[in-house]
């Protein structure tokens, strides 16, 4: 499966070492964020990452909702609990919580599906810097500190139509949103998901933008064009 390269399973425990969520954000995602950059001080797991393992141990269905309670650091050992009703928390090895989900509706374990809805989605998700924040930044003339950016994943939720589809399918945005409040922004990026030209789904993906400061067009532009070069010379 896509995934394979992506983790580790012994038994009942997944985890992630640092290269492989740093390599499933560059070639799966194309996010760069330094976050997820195996010598990065603040290191976390994609949530992209921990979003697509859910889908592999649970399936899809037509309505989920996905929030990201605590950072996962290098090779945390995290449990996927076995799936009983329609809310799941994963846990790490201190029973925290790290990523809570609710499901309603029919579920499939379709491969095509699962793959097509992780491909696409996670395509959609690593275009968020600097492609749908930049403008949003401008417009509300504020940015994240270029030397410390903090920009993380909070929740996610869609809801399908239908759980067949018949061309492949591709996610696109619908809107996106930034709210800015004091030093922090609350981001959300409507989106659309498509079988051919009809969409079939539609959902939101809500970031956290953290130490925020004036806007700063050229140091953060100059951060922008550093961060396209990595993803370019990847």
């Amino acid at each position: 499966m896509l995934l394979d390269p992506y983790y580790i399973q012994q038994n009942d425990t997944i985890t992630i070492s640092a290269e492989q969520a740093s390599h499933f954000a560059k070639k799966e995602c194309q996010d760069f964020n330094p976050i997820h950059d195996p010598d990065s001080k603040r290191f976390c797991v994609p949530g992209d990452l921990l979003f697509s393992l859910a889908l592999k141990e649970y399936g899809v269905s037509k309505s989920m909702s996905f929030a990201f309670t605590n950072m996962v650091g290098d090779s945390i050992p995290l449990n996927f609990p076995a799936a009983e009703g329609e809310d799941i928390v994963v846990t790490n090895a201190q029973g925290k919580s790290v990523l809570e989900i609710t499901k309603s509706g029919a579920t499939s374990h379709d491969l095509e599906l699962l793959e097509s809805l992780i491909k696409n989605y996670v395509v959609f998700s690593g275009q968020n810097f600097p492609t749908l924040l930049m403008p949003l930044m401008e417009k509300h003339q504020v940015m994240f500190n270029p030397a410390r950016p903090l920009v993380m994943y909070n929740s996610m939720n869609f809801e399908l139509d239908c759980l067949t589809f018949t061309n492949p399918l591709h996610v696109e945005l619908a809107e996106s949103k930034l709210e800015v409040e004091s030093k922090r922004a609350n981001e959300f990026l409507h989106f659309d998901i498509y079988d051919g030209d009809k969409v079939i789904g539609r959902g939101v993906k809500t970031v956290v933008v953290g130490g925020l400061k004036p806007y700063d067009h050229d140091s953060i532009t100059a951060f922008a064009e550093n961060y396209l070069a990595n993803r370019n010379a990847f």
